[in-house]
């Protein structure tokens, strides 16, 4: 199928690994012109240009989306990827760390939209957001990642609503457990819960109905399709690529 991306100038913020590098990836290959970000390098996937910044700052995720519109000459798709997360009890997370949280996982994604929204609705464009299950069904393990994914979802379809009039779509995803680093990494998530790694990975895959963590592929994929030309008529949706985690429909 031909998703209408030939051409397409698409900014993918946490490009350098896991989802948002395979999502930055699917965009060059479906033939969109992309420019990635990240804390690090260019990953070398074909992008016009790659910006280093740390989003988690104020004024970087505006340089950002300025430097990738000025590369692309235009913006028509912008996918909010950065995020952190860790286990932690409710009653341990200090202040501080709730203002962390909140700055990358929400307010970089704020700072990007605003930024982007004068090119997206000038000639219409697509904005998909990377949510989390721990967004629509909190986790008690990681208190602070799943308040702000749920502010996520809550800024999602806040700006389609709001924009919508000038042919922006807004959506998110919201990906279960991944086999990315955040994960996989040595301290990453399996490490602290503790016990033997590939256990806890066999036991985190095994809560999934479908048996297994996901592939970064196969969120990036929904996160394509959502940007696509075939998505043409979906705005406002939080969709779940979580292998049946979230046992709601909505």
């Amino acid at each position: 199928m031909d998703l209408g991306l030939e051409g397409e100038k698409c900014f993918v913020t946490g490009s350098t690994d896991g989802i948002g590098l395979e999502t930055a990836r699917l965009l060059v290959a479906e033939g969109a012109r992309v420019v990635t970000s990240g804390r690090r390098g260019p990953p070398g996937i074909g992008e016009v240009a790659h910006v280093e910044a740390d989003l988690s700052l104020g004024g970087e995720p505006e340089r950002a989306v300025i430097e990738a519109t000025r590369e692309l000459t235009g913006l028509d798709v912008l996918v909010n990827n950065v995020g952190v997360a860790r286990q932690a009890r409710f009653e341990d997370v200090p202040d501080e760390e709730w203002d962390e949280y909140w700055q990358l996982n929400v307010m970089s994604y704020v700072r990007a939209i605003r930024a982007a929204l004068p090119s997206l609705r000038a000639g219409g464009g697509a904005i998909v957001n990377v949510s989390s299950t721990a967004g629509k069904r909190p986790s008690a393990g990681m208190p602070h990642y799943s308040v702000t994914k749920a502010a996520v979802l809550s800024l999602s379809r806040l700006v389609a609503d709001l924009y919508a009039d000038d042919g922006v779509r807004c959506n998110a995803v919201t990906p279960g457990p991944t086999a990315t680093d955040a994960w996989l990494g040595e301290g990453g998530l399996a490490d602290q819960q503790g016990g033997d790694r590939e256990e806890v990975l066999r036991r985190v895959g095994a809560g999934r109905p479908l048996g297994r963590l996901a592939r970064p592929e196969e969120i990036a994929a929904v996160i394509v399709f959502l940007c696509s030309d075939r998505a043409s008529y979906v705005t406002g949706a939080a969709w779940s690529a979580d292998g049946g985690t979230v046992p709601i429909i909505i």
